[in-house]
């Protein structure tokens, strides 16, 4: 079987295992590298599923992070690491951002910050506009439901979630 060939920006066990804690953006777990650019792109677009994590690890990863992209030149717009993650579950896919399309190499966070005023704004003015209207998908539904804390959310469907929400 042929070895397979590794590109110029993977990391094996051994290159993995000579890196100092400190290169890490979580050093504690030695979680996400910050060795190069494509590192620190991945390392902001998963910033949100580093498991056991404190704040205060994730402010500190966060620094490390914004150190790394100013000296790989990546573009990061993000000024607070809680700026960092997944859209919310109202955002309407139209609203998501979409890898590659006419954006060239842009990292996800040099545009997440306006996708994330665009989702406030719809999914901020819509969901309570949009309940009236019964045009919600039922994540959508359900999402406000969690918002509002309506009990027994999980196991109701689209209609019950309506009714629960046009009467709370």
């Amino acid at each position: 079987m042929a070895a397979r060939r590794q590109s110029k920006n993977e990391l094996d066990a051994g290159d993995r295992n000579a890196m100092p804690d400190s290169a890490y953006a979580f050093p504690r777990q030695r979680k996400e590298p910050l060795n190069d650019a494509s590192h620190v792109r991945n390392a902001i677009a998963r910033f949100d599923q580093v498991r056991d994590a404190t704040d205060a690890e994730r402010a500190e990863a966060f620094k490390r992070i914004k150190r790394a992209a100013k000296r790989h030149g990546v573009d990061m717009t993000e000024t607070r690491w809680q700026e960092l993650g997944k859209p919310s579950a109202t955002m309407r896919s139209s609203d998501k951002p979409r890898a590659g399309a006419a954006r060239g190499n842009q990292s996800r966070a040099s545009t997440a910050s306006g996708n994330q005023s665009r989702a406030g704004a719809a999914s901020g003015n819509q969901s309570r506009a949009g309940a009236a209207s019964g045009n919600q998908s039922r994540d959508e539904l359900y999402a406000e439901a969690k918002r509002r804390d309506v009990k027994g959310r999980s196991s109701m469907n689209k209609s019950q979630l309506e009714r629960a929400l046009s009467g709370s």
